[in-house]
């Protein structure tokens, strides 16, 4: 395929890599080259099969909107623009593009995601919930788009919709790449659930898969609904 990345971050940088190595054509554009949208012109895009985001909340909404306008297929792992998220779900089903999107690519967290639904039933049986998520010191959204997909997740399975049964606390420090913890607490014990991600690897990898599965589709999909068909 021919790819045009958005985003020269860390995990950008490792998704060129990655879709090097699968054999893709793979052209990078950051925010200089992207300055205005001016990567994003139906002239610029001519050719490309697949646009993958990495880049951050402030710019993520204008490049959808741009690749929409211009037909092209979208894998989106920025997070930090869920607000927008009905209005962009409409904007593709009317355009007719492919879209999927993920709040974390990563094999492991998806499935870290179906164990909290499986203990979100302890919110049932007189537990509290709290989430911690720690990220490196650059991160710009807080919480991450992870821990309010846990969050999202957990309260679906349990049946429960009160803000103060999930607390999210966010830490920024130096250059850990993104923990996960979910502390289900009752009078008598603690359950203690854990992602933390050793490296980049495992998002760089599995946004590229996305792209690959997105190929020739259309529609406004969600990668933990997806993961398992690739």
């Amino acid at each position: 395929m021919n790819i045009l990345l958005l985003g020269r971050g860390q995990t950008g940088s490792l998704v060129a890599e990655v879709a090097r190595q699968r054999g893709h054509n793979i052209r990078v554009a950051g925010a200089a080259e992207n300055a205005g949208g001016s990567a994003l012109t139906a002239e610029k895009l001519r050719g490309i099969d697949v646009v993958i985001d990495f880049t951050v909340p402030s710019c993520v909404v204008a490049n959808i909107e741009a690749c929409v306008r211009a037909g092209k297929n979208m894998a989106v792992g920025t997070t930090g623009w869920y607000g927008e998220l009905d209005r962009i779900r409409k904007l593709i089903e009317s355009h007719g593009t492919g879209f999927v999107y993920a709040a974390n690519f990563s094999v492991g967290v998806n499935l870290f995601f179906d164990v909290a639904r499986a203990a979100a039933a302890a919110l049932r049986h007189e537990y509290s919930g709290q989430i911690f998520e720690r990220h490196h010191v650059h991160k710009k959204d807080a919480p991450s788009g992870t821990a309010i997909a846990i969050r999202r997740a957990i309260r679906e399975a349990s049946g429960k919709d009160k803000s103060e049964d999930l607390e999210i606390t966010s830490f920024r420090e130096g250059d850990v790449v993104g923990m996960h913890e979910v502390v289900l607490e009752s009078p008598a014990d603690k359950i203690y659930l854990c992602h933390d991600a050793k490296s980049r690897q495992g998002f760089a990898d599995g946004a590229v898969r996305a792209a690959e599965w997105l190929a020739g589709k259309k529609g406004f999909y969600d990668f933990k609904d997806v993961w398992r068909e690739l």
